[in-house]
């Protein structure tokens, strides 16, 4: 009976179909299950099921005799706002316009036209989110001015759209595993620090970071699924492949 399974066209059809799309599928399941937790977490910011969580992570960094106060040196809070900047608009932006100029000169248009949209599109989500959840910002005095809704973190959200999009981009150009598994890894490692300096600041809860990250790494695997899907119909350039003296030559 196995083997008639296995003979059949329809079965080989439906495996071939999941052997050739693995990666595509696997990323949808990954930005869904991303996505669900971020509704999950909005859902209890509603309710306020999530304020004791949330204070007692901030007081981790405030001054027990004086919440006002944010724990560490001077010098700590210089570097955590240097860091924090790695999340704002205006660097992000500088940072996305200096890929996609390397993309365009190493003949990978299609590839910077996907990063544009995707760090756009990021942050019209993320700007139409706040507007609608219009959460607080905690209250308590900033390392920092701030101009926007707490929820979601878009500093959270846009550099997880930002890096994580660009770590995709450069792991399909890298020649090596290792390289790839660099990319990846450097882009998650600064998603991750510019979170924490918005707790270690006290502009956000620990539930406005998370949803923010939980979105924007959805937001980033979504876009680079429909990169792989494009690639795969030939409407986005392959990287340049490495021939075996190093030289580069254009993937057929």
């Amino acid at each position: 009976m196995f083997d008639r399974l296995l003979a059949n066209k329809h079965y080989r059809r439906v495996q071939s179909f999941v052997s050739g799309e693995i990666w595509l599928l696997a990323a949808i399941a990954g930005a869904s299950g991303l996505l669900l937790a971020f509704l999950s977490i909005a859902d209890e910011v509603l309710e306020g099921e999530t304020e004791a969580f949330d204070n007692a992570i901030l007081m981790l960094f405030r001054d027990p005799a004086d919440v006002d106060r944010v724990i560490g040196p001077e010098w700590v809070h210089e570097m955590i706002r240097d860091i924090t900047a790695l999340g704002s608009f205006s660097l992000l932006g500088l940072i996305v316009i200096g890929v996609c100029a390397y993309l365009v000169m190493v003949r990978l248009k299609s590839a910077a036209l996907l990063l544009v949209v995707s760090v756009i599109g990021g942050t019209l989500l993320s700007t139409f989110l706040k507007m609608g959840y219009n959460r607080p910002r905690p209250d308590l005095t900033a390392m920092s001015q701030q101009f926007t809704a707490s929820f979601p973190s878009g500093h959270a959200m846009l550099s997880a759209v930002t890096f994580l999009t660009i770590g995709a981009v450069l792991a399909r150009l890298a020649p090596t595993r290792n390289l790839k598994i660099f990319s990846i890894g450097s882009a998650v490692f600064l998603t991750l620090i510019v979170g924490f300096s918005r707790l270690y600041m006290g502009v956000h809860y620990p539930s406005d970071i998370l949803a923010g990250w939980c979105l924007g790494a959805a937001w980033a695997m979504l876009c680079s699924a429909i990169a792989f899907k494009l690639q795969k119909t030939g409407a986005v350039e392959e990287p340049a492949q490495q021939t075996t003296q190093g030289e580069s030559v254009e993937a057929k």
